[in-house]
């Protein structure tokens, strides 16, 4: 499941982080002779209305052979003064199942273009010119799973676009139930949905008549700081005529090319003697 990885590695940076930031000032804490009792494992409470709409959904979305939307993704990260900052990324989605996949971000940061031609993935930074080609497995639940495990590359809406959004959401759930309708997200009627598992909670916005999300808002329970990641999903479009070039790194055609891999952490680089980014206030 692709949203487990990457908040196994979100929760490793925070906790090592907050760990550095407290054990000069935290006693160790006294052995105690005795062997806590292990909590017995509850049974799943999953509300059937939940799981049904969470089960449309995934249809609505496995139906199409291909897809366009927008995602406005907004993330938080700790500031000096102790509330968070929140950043956010617009980016134009382009799908064509099975082996298709185009990302064009634009937010709070460096612009980036992503793209997956089914044998190849490729991204793109235009602002810098600089370019990472990979050879890519033929599927696109394969090529997400890649694209993070070797250059830590996540998108928020990857759980909806792979080939079960049912399973992706569900995996490993103790608990779902219906939270009840909006009128205000997404321009449209929507019915809310919240799960939750040992690794995030998580509520969905999903659309009551089309069945397609139209906002997904989660914190991982792992996370020492409880930063909240919010996706808002809009312009869908089911099925459009792709042209076959579409999924084509055109404009990364003269760029410079650099390994696809995980960008190393700020003292790495600044002893490898590359350009450091400045720290968020």
């Amino acid at each position: 499941m692709i949203r487990s990885r990457f908040a196994a590695a979100l929760m490793c940076s925070a906790a090592t982080l907050l760990a550095a930031s407290v054990a000069a000032q935290t006693p160790a804490p006294t052995p105690t002779p005795r062997t806590a009792a292990k909590p017995q494992a509850r049974a799943p409470q999953l509300e059937p209305r939940a799981m049904e709409l969470l089960r449309a959904m995934s249809a609505s979305l496995t139906g199409a052979k291909s897809m366009a939307f927008t995602a406005v993704a907004t993330y938080e990260s700790p500031s000096s003064v102790g509330p968070s900052l929140a950043y956010a990324t617009s980016s134009e989605v382009l799908l064509q199942r099975p082996d298709r996949l185009r990302v064009v971000t634009l937010g709070d940061g460096p612009a980036s273009e992503f793209s997956y031609d089914g044998k190849t993935i490729t991204a793109f930074a235009p602002a810098e010119n600089l370019v990472a080609v990979a050879p890519a497995p033929p599927t696109l639940d394969a090529m997400l799973k890649q694209a993070f495990d070797s250059a830590a590359i996540y998108f928020p809406f990857a759980d909806i676009v792979g080939s079960d959004p049912y399973q992706a959401l569900t995996e490993g759930l103790g608990k779902a139930f219906y939270v009840g309708q909006s009128k205000v997200v997404g321009g449209t009627t929507t019915e809310m949905v919240a799960i939750a598992s040992d690794q995030v909670f998580m509520q969905i916005w999903i659309g009551a008549d089309d069945k397609l999300p139209r906002k997904m808002r989660a914190v991982f329970r792992g996370d020492p700081l409880q930063l909240r990641h919010q996706v808002e999903l809009s312009n869908w479009k089911l099925d459009p005529v792709i042209a076959a070039e579409a999924f084509a790194a055109v404009n990364a055609a003269n760029a410079r090319k650099i390994a696809f891999a995980a960008p190393k952490p700020p003292a790495a680089a600044k002893k490898a003697g590359k350009p450091v980014a400045a720290k968020a206030p």
